[in-house]
């Protein structure tokens, strides 16, 4: 059965929606919602400085929410849904620090939390807060997520790696259920084969049903190439944007005027790159209600088994609480998913 998340903005002002979009109020608010209307989880995204682009694109700063302290605060106005970052940008905290962050907003929710990791999808923000830094990105991806995972278990933690390092930390209290799951955040060969090796799941955005089916393959394959089995709750959580209207007309017409939209495309020379965003759309599930429904199903059995991070096209958070309705009616619950 398929699981839905909603993408909170923790970190959207500016890049999936304008500026202003919600005050932190409202942003806590469309989690409440998501609660409410059937969402199974929350997703908040991580950013700490505003890039050029979007300098460029609006007079007014975005706000820019701390991912873990919402989360946490979300975790009190809750009651079951899971809180997930999607993603937590490694390089902007040492992992004994986020490891600190991860394992509190966890006790906090008594095992809710979801850890999605990666390496950021832009350079700039490290560089603004490291200047004439130079890091591997992935190489310090592959440290700090071995890292995370001995602060998660053992009683003293050391790590001595090329990017990272720390000695004798004992980090506690330690998930709360013992087990925090992890997942490789990213499109990349790098992150499938993160994914394969050292997490519990893969958190990839707008790739095809084909290219998830793909990149599900390959990760099995890798993981046992390396004498991994795979755990039975591998989770693939799938980051993608909505569009739903009772013609397909409407919908593409919605979708293609959204900030979402034009975040897409300016994410066409990174993040995005080696999958191109010729046909966005089909990335996307942009629609009926009924061709929504039968997408989902297509990546349900291309092994997606979270549609996470939903993000909605529309201007306001209004807007989107009344997007996520309709979703919930049309889509959630035909699934089995709401109540």
């Amino acid at each position: 059965m398929m699981r839905f998340g909603l993408g909170v903005p923790t970190g959207t002002e500016g890049l999936m929606y304008t500026v202003p979009y919600a005050d932190i109020d409202q942003a806590v608010e469309l989690a409440r919602a998501a609660e409410r209307l059937g969402f199974e989880s929350v997703w908040g995204n991580d950013h700490v400085t505003t890039q050029r682009y979007v300098r460029a694109d609006f007079d007014q700063p975005p706000r820019y929410y701390d991912v873990f302290a919402y989360l946490s605060y979300v975790a009190a106005v809750t009651t079951s849904i899971r809180l997930g970052t999607a993603i937590m940008v490694l390089p902007f905290r040492h992992p004994v620090v986020a490891a600190k962050q991860a394992a509190t907003l966890d006790q906090l929710s008594h095992g809710r939390a979801v850890l999605g990791v990666g390496i950021g999808a832009y350079r700039e923000e490290f560089e603004a807060m490291h200047p004439g830094t130079h890091l591997h990105r992935g190489q310090h991806a592959e440290e700090a997520i071995s890292a995370l995972r001995q602060l998660f278990t053992e009683r003293s933690a050391s790590y001595h790696g090329k990017w990272v390092a720390f000695e004798d930390v004992e980090s506690y209290p330690k998930p709360f259920r013992g087990h925090l799951p992890l997942l490789s955040g990213g499109n990349s060969a790098g992150s499938r084969s993160r994914a394969a090796r050292l997490a519990d799941g893969w958190l990839p955005a707008c790739l095809s049903v084909g290219e998830v089916r793909s990149g599900a393959r390959l990760i099995r394959d890798e993981a046992e190439q390396h004498g991994r089995q795979l755990p039975g709750d591998f989770e693939i959580a799938l980051q993608v944007g909505v569009s739903v209207a009772p013609t397909r007309e409407q919908a593409r017409r919605r979708f293609e005027s959204s900030q979402i939209f034009r975040h897409l495309l300016s994410l066409s020379k990174t993040t995005l790159k080696d999958q191109g965003v010729d046909d966005l759309f089909s990335r996307n599930l942009v629609g009926t209600p009924q061709d929504v429904a039968e997408q989902v199903e297509a990546y349900r059995e291309a092994g997606v088994t979270t549609m996470a991070a939903l993000l909605f096209a529309a201007d306001s958070v209004e807007e989107t609480i009344d997007a996520m309705a309709q979703f919930s009616q049309e889509v959630i619950a035909p699934d089995g998913v709401s109540s």
